[in-house]
């Protein structure tokens, strides 16, 4: 008989108490310093992820004819060229209408028209907006003097977003190189995506599921919400640059903020088009005007076309995607903020409908 049972059997299970907080330790460790490595180019391969899944039904229709290396070589070549050269002439206008702007205001150069007659009706606001543009025209000094303090915080944020513009360009570069190699081996990506969710979730056939959902979200929102939006801004930004419009890159990005979280561009393209009736000569305004009413409303037939059927994501997602991820990455978190942010909410939904709460009502979510 063992005269010390508990003894020996609490050093076997302090042994593997202690084996295990070795495991995890050299894990964490192993997570942390990979995540310090990886963390400068997250944005740019969550983005390259999503063009991946965006683009990989195309690249299966081009690999029977062209193979597997030439098709992807094709799409991040074509990608690289359609995305980088109206990109460029964008923000270059943008950074250029910035920095104006931010010299201006630095050396009181900065000259506006008087303000409109009828922007002192405008109720409760009115008249302190016609004080104010009253006297930014006719005397910046002073303006500067008294609202100085409010104007400097609102120009350095604009200077470093304009420095943040060429980072963004190159980060749209890279993203697509990245995406085409991704492409390429995209039967190996969407297997290791499969094997994670099949041992996160324990079940073959649900992580099966959630990959093809997830799928399913990316290219619904990427294409239906962002792709159509990038297309609408495309076609307004040529208008806009032809007319030969003050500050045409900064109301081509407006546009495609508006487009991304799914407001009317008319809000947008109408005071434009006044503009430019007041500025410019009659028969170039009308054909302004009607190239950017087409364009204004090329969403509503752009979007049936690319919208994934069954994901519906609410708009104050898209919104607060698109918000964060512009103040957390700049240009490219503009495009990768919804995105995400759509994924992680059907998720969630989707988890909450396998889940529901005892005698209370089924969560409908979307469905791929």
């Amino acid at each position: 008989m063992d005269p010390n049972p508990p003894n020996s059997d609490r050093a076997p299970s302090s042994s593997r108490m202690l084996d295990a907080a070795l495991q995890i330790g050299l894990v964490a460790l192993l997570v942390y310093a990979c995540s310090r490595i990886m963390s400068p180019f997250i944005g740019i391969l969550l983005w390259s992820a999503i063009l991946a899944v965006m683009l990989y039904p195309l690249h299966l229709h081009l690999v029977v004819r062209l193979g597997n290396r030439w098709s992807a070589l094709l799409i991040g070549l074509i990608g690289v060229a359609v995305l980088l050269v109206p990109m460029v002439i964008a923000v270059t206008s943008l950074g250029s209408s910035l920095i104006s702007l931010i010299s201006g205001l630095q050396n009181d150069s900065l000259t506006l028209p008087p303000p409109p007659p009828s922007l002192a009706d405008v109720p409760l606001i009115g008249q302190k907006l016609t004080d104010f543009w009253t006297l930014v025209a006719t005397n910046m000094p002073a303006a500067l003097a008294k609202y100085g303090h409010m104007l400097r915080g609102v120009a350095a944020w604009l200077a470093t977003f304009a420095r943040g513009l060429a980072t963004g360009q190159l980060s749209f570069v890279l993203s697509f190189a990245i995406a085409a190699v991704v492409v390429a081996y995209g039967q190996g990506a969407a297997e290791f995506a499969r094997r994670l969710l099949v041992r996160i979730t324990g079940s073959r056939a649900r992580g099966d599921h959630l990959v093809a959902l997830t799928a399913a979200t990316i290219r619904g929102v990427a294409l239906g919400v962002v792709g159509v939006a990038v297309i609408q801004a495309l076609l307004l930004g040529v208008g806009f640059f032809v007319i030969g419009l003050p500050a045409a890159g900064l109301l081509t990005l407006v546009a495609l903020l508006l487009g991304i979280v799914q407001v009317p561009a008319t809000l947008l393209t109408l005071p434009v088009i006044a503009y430019v009736f007041v500025t410019e000569a009659t028969t170039p305004a009308i054909i302004f005007s009607v190239w950017t009413l087409v364009a204004g409303l090329s969403d509503n037939f752009l979007k049936p076309l690319m919208l994934g059927r069954g994901l519906e994501v609410p708009m104050p997602v898209i919104l607060i995607g698109v918000i964060g991820g512009m103040i957390a990455d700049g240009l490219l978190g503009l495009f990768v903020g919804p995105v995400l942010l759509a994924v992680g909410y059907v998720l969630f939904i989707e988890w909450l409908r396998q889940h529901p709460v005892e005698g209370g009502p089924q969560i409908e979510g979307p469905t791929p």
